[in-house]
């Protein structure tokens, strides 16, 4: 019995004499939160005869809004980012795509070009960086309202590609590195 209150005795003086420092909990205003997130941003597939109408002329144009980059949860906290594009030719036709960010007032704040060859090709892929140091200004993301998507059928109006069911698709998705905290 004496050995047992001896020891908590002990235990007790050391607890009190001991060195432990003061907890710092103000770390928590140091800490950063620095997600990336992605996401699909549009997908379009435009079948070979949409070129071959006399009607179009050869190009299709489309505006698609898109507030997704200017709402505050987006503007206010990212950092920077990038957008992918990939466009497959299926279509026997040359073709130029031209992709256009629009601010709400319909002003073009940057253009993006890409040049696809008549198909079966491998999938055109590019990537365009904005924020960070090797981007372009990241206002441009962030006061992108909708984005104009044009296609230009360099090729004639009159051939068929020999493949099933020939199309192009577009497809674009962004990668942003956001600030939570």
């Amino acid at each position: 019995m004496v050995n047992k209150i001896l020891i908590l005795s002990i235990i007790t003086l050391l607890g009190l004499v001991s060195c432990v420092e003061k907890q710092n909990f103000d770390q928590l205003d140091d800490l950063f939160i620095e997600p990336t997130i992605e996401g699909s941003i549009l997908y379009v597939e435009a079948p070979e005869d949409v070129f071959n109408q006399p009607i179009v002329g050869g190009s299709v144009s489309q505006d698609f809004n898109f507030d997704g980059f200017n709402e505050d949860i987006f503007a206010d906290r990212v950092l920077e980012g990038s957008i992918i594009y990939e466009i497959e030719n299926t279509t026997s036709k040359e073709l130029d795509l031209t992709v256009e960010f629009l601010d709400e007032a319909k002003l073009i704040l940057d253009t993006m070009y890409i040049h696809v060859d008549p198909g079966p090709t491998a999938t055109v892929e590019k990537e365009v960086a904005y924020g960070g140091a090797s981007g372009k200004n990241i206002e441009i993301i962030k006061n992108t309202s909708s984005i104009r998507v044009h296609v230009q059928n360099l090729g004639d109006n009159t051939s068929v590609s020999n493949l099933p069911d020939p199309k192009i698709i577009f497809r674009s998705m962004g990668e942003f590195t956001m600030r939570i905290r």
